[in-house]
């Protein structure tokens, strides 16, 4: 029998239709590699991309030249633009401004690598390290009030190029799905004094039928409601809504668990295209009570068709239960 399943956090009620259940390997994906006879981030390029924000580089390396880490660079062809005012107005019924906000790509090796898990847990470690250098420096501008950082891996889950590669993206107003978020997460703690997503965390560490990771700080797990075949969230124990305000003993932990998942990820399931995002609680809010920082691990193995576009349910043909199994037994 079906299952219909409500994701607290969201609102979203997803259908696990466990009578289409199937086995991981019924899932065919490809490697997804991009092919490319030239790639502007690999080390010696750094004049074939706009001037570089941030490096991490080593001694004596002068910017725009090689001897670097990890790299940050302005999209070339940037969603949002980040010079110029807000310039609010309507028009009629219709809101508008204009599409100030930050595009930047996050270069995560000089290497020409395609995965994330090719770095070892130092690179790891300083890649998300730079997404927080990054989010505090642009928080500082009081234009912007959001900052996504995301990443693509794979043709079908928007990657153009195959060098891993994450990016942030800053906008002046908070995303409708992360209000949507924050809403449900601040009605459940005035209603009850808790943090949901502790709530959550302490659920699955008793229940441990989705659990993936447990670590000193940091949990790992297929959500109750899932929306794709092997989903995963990742969050801190501690309570915590900013991921700016991670320190380095726990930046060091959260690459562990970071590559871990996607390893994981990667052996059960041949390399599947994927995405990752973090949702991290607005520049403009000091701290939240209600709301907690978490990465999306979203794996791109069914399509969304019409029922999905026209109601908002999600139909997932593999339990999370089954899912998360998968993945502990997943061990390269």
């Amino acid at each position: 029998m079906p299952e219909l399943r409500r994701e607290p956090i969201s609102g979203r009620w997803v259908i696990v239709a466990t009578e289409r259940a199937t086995r991981p390997t019924d899932f065919k994906t490809n490697p997804q590699i991009i092919k490319s006879s030239f790639c502007p981030f690999c080390e010696g390029n750094e004049d074939k991309t706009p001037p570089e924000i941030l490096a991490y580089r080593d001694n004596g390396a002068m910017p725009n030249t090689s001897g670097w880490r990890v790299r940050v660079v302005p999209n070339k062809f940037p969603a949002l633009q980040i010079e110029g005012d807000q310039n609010k107005r309507g028009e009629g019924i219709y809101d508008m401004m204009s599409g100030i906000g930050a595009h930047e790509v996050i270069i995560e090796s000089p290497r020409h690598i395609q995965s994330l898990t090719s770095l070892d847990n130092g690179n790891v470690e300083e890649v998300l390290l730079c997404y927080r250098d990054r989010l505090i420096d642009l928080k500082n501008d009081k234009r912007f009030v959001y900052g996504l950082l995301f990443k693509n891996v794979g043709a079908s889950a928007g990657a153009s190029l195959d060098h891993t590669h994450s990016q942030l993206i800053v906008t002046p107003i908070v995303p409708q799905l992360v209000a949507n978020e924050m809403a449900n997460a601040k009605t459940f703690y005035q209603q009850r004094e808790r943090c949901l997503f502790c709530d959550m965390i302490q659920q699955e560490i008793d229940t441990n039928s989705r659990l993936v990771i447990s670590t000193d700080n940091f949990v790992a797990f297929a959500p109750f409601a899932s929306r794709f075949p092997f989903e995963i969230w990742i969050l801190p124990k501690k309570h915590e809504s900013h991921f700016e305000n991670l320190q380095k003993f726990e930046l060091d932990e959260l690459a562990k668990v970071l590559k871990d998942a996607l390893t994981r990820l990667e052996t059960a399931l041949d390399l599947p295209p994927y995405n990752y995002i973090i949702h991290s609680a607005p520049f403009n809010i000091n701290g939240s009570d209600s709301f907690h920082w978490h990465i999306e691990i979203i794996p791109r193995l069914t399509n969304i068709a019409g029922f999905e576009w026209g109601t908002g349910f999600y139909i997932n043909p593999m339990p999370p239960e089954q899912a998360a199994e998968t993945l502990r037994n997943a061990i390269p």
